[in-house]
């Protein structure tokens, strides 16, 4: 039997930075230090001209959840996301009780530089769950 991996989560983008820092807001995760030698990110960028930033690697204070991994890619986001995160805001959460805390959430992503794409009601079946997108267009569920 195979035992048990841990994964971590890699982002494509344009802007490692600013997409890791949108990410680190929304699901609390650290920000890295800056690199050894230097007092900030902004001092490490400026070091070397025409550097456009570096990877970032951000992780859960806890330890317990995935890293998350942003590396520059030279090529934008085309088509629609393959796999996506659920960010779990409304865990155990029931009808309108659910559905204020997503709004909630959704309109505190939204001030990072989220975007609202739609949101799906309950309808009997399934629970409501918002669409978004984040502030380099990956498309990610608040449910």
């Amino acid at each position: 039997m195979s035992s048990i991996k841990k994964v971590q989560i890699t982002f494509d983008c344009a802007e490692p930075e600013r997409v890791a820092r949108f990410w680190c807001a929304v699901l609390g995760y650290d920000a890295p230090p800056a690199p050894e030698g230097f007092a900030s990110w902004e001092e490490f960028d400026d070091a070397e001209p025409g550097r456009r930033g570096a990877d970032w690697a951000s992780t859960d204070p806890v330890g317990d959840e995935p890293r998350l991994f942003f590396q520059r890619v030279p090529e934008g986001k085309a088509v629609k996301n393959r796999v996506h995160l659920d960010v779990r805001a409304g865990t155990g959460l029931v009808g309108a009780e659910r559905l204020a805390v997503l709004e909630a959430e959704c309109a505190r992503l939204v001030a990072l530089g989220a975007v609202h794409d739609h949101t799906l009601y309950a309808d009997g079946v399934n629970e409501s769950c918002i669409n978004m997108r984040d502030v380099e267009g990956n498309e990610f569920c608040l449910d």
